[in-house]
């Protein structure tokens, strides 16, 4: 046989296992969803009723440089079953997208901004727009927005526009996985994947995310002082259909969402400016239903709060801290707790709890067990931590 009759037949029969096992890919796809029925909870302490909102942070519309518009974004979001959106176009702030922001086909738009500082990109959420310009100095903006009434996370902190850090300026939170990130930092498996994204979108987009080693260790080191919350963000320019199922926010509210379009704004933003919300990457697996708590003294304290329970000869006054996961879904997972990013507790039924006496920022990771397109270290549900100590200022 010629040389290059054998190249191309190489090349062909290359091609037709790569259409194979893409193909493959995408049919045994499976979304797992689906709770245990009945109320399992064994814990001492039982959380507190809470409503959940479902939606997504950090996304650009045609404000700054998305390809959507604020209607079409509402309208991909409700074909999605979010109950809310938060948009952070570019901007100082981006006063045009503020000006748009509403409810729109049921869901709630809400609209911070994105702002580039010398440290890098921080999204500002929350604030009543200011009489004039937010500060391009990182420390500054963190105030101002503050002063405004709202609160900053930083945003994609290891890649794009990196974080240069410094003093933790009184921000809210980091951001832990960004989508944009995910498929610039595995340029090749983006490539491999691509076809996929047409078909099986939430398969192929799974499948990119990879592992959040140096975000979570940030994360772990800034939060062992005081707490600090971390997000999953879309980071959605165009791809909205793909990338607004991908990964989802979890809010709990201590009421039903507002009719008023203000007072619901002051509940969800209220709600990730307290940290009682945990990111999922929902494309995966459907996570509703999670709750992670804390008793101590009588007191629930729901994940994002702080205890601090002073000391009696170097322990909590009031006797040890019980934590609770709760994880009722019916398909294998694991939950891990983590104090200062350590783990000090797992478990793969459908409650986790833990004592202790021990100072701390405590959170939680839940990985699935099933056959899933996630890497491994991948969590599928992250919380935000409950502190237990003094937290610096």
């Amino acid at each position: 046989m010629k040389p290059g009759r054998l190249v191309r037949r190489s090349i062909l029969l290359l091609l037709a296992f790569y259409l194979l096992w893409l193909g493959w890919r995408g049919v045994s796809f499976h979304r797992y969803s689906g709770i245990i029925e009945g109320d399992a909870t064994t814990a001492a302490d039982a959380a507190p009723p809470v409503f959940e909102l479902e939606g997504v942070y950090h996304m650009h519309s045609r404000f700054s440089d998305g390809h959507r518009t604020m209607d079409e974004i509402a309208s991909i979001a409700a074909e999605a079953g979010l109950d809310f959106v938060v948009v952070t176009d570019h901007g100082a702030p981006n006063r045009g997208s503020l000006a748009a922001a509403g409810r729109r086909r049921g869901v709630l738009v809400l609209a911070g901004t994105e702002i580039s500082t010398n440290r890098g990109h921080l999204a500002a959420l929350g604030f009543d727009p200011p009489g004039q310009d937010f500060s391009r100095i990182a420390d500054n903006a963190a105030a101002q927005v503050a002063a405004a009434g709202g609160f900053t996370v930083i945003a994609h902190p290891y890649a794009k526009t990196a974080w240069s850090w410094g003093p933790w300026a009184g921000y809210s939170g980091l951001e832990i996985l960004n989508s944009e990130v995910v498929a610039k930092r595995a340029p090749f498996r983006t490539l491999l994947f691509a076809p996929l994204l047409l078909i099986r979108p939430e398969a192929a987009l799974s499948a990119l995310v990879g592992p959040p080693l140096r975000e979570t260790a940030a994360w772990d080191r800034w939060g062992a002082e005081r707490p600090v919350h971390g997000y999953f963000a879309s980071d959605a320019h165009f791809a909205y259909r793909g990338l607004l199922r991908l990964f989802h926010t979890h809010v709990l509210l201590d009421a039903s969402a507002a009719e008023n379009f203000a007072a619901a704004r002051r509940q969800v933003f209220g709600a990730l400016r307290e940290g009682r919300f945990y990111s999922a990457v929902e494309a995966a697996a459907e996570a509703d239903g999670f709750r992670y708590w804390a008793a101590h003294s009588g007191r629930i304290t729901l994940m994002g709060g702080t205890i601090d329970p002073g000391t009696d000869e170097g322990g909590p006054a009031g006797g040890p801290v019980r934590l609770t996961v709760r994880t009722p879904f019916a398909f294998a997972h694991e939950a891990r707790l983590l104090r200062n990013g350590a783990a000090v507790a797992s478990g793969t039924g459908p409650e986790l709890v833990y004592e202790t006496d021990v100072p701390g920022s405590y959170r939680v990771e839940v990985f699935l067990r099933e056959r899933t397109p996630l890497r491994a270290g991948i969590p599928w549900i992250a919380s935000n931590p409950i502190f237990i100590g003094k937290a610096k200022s």
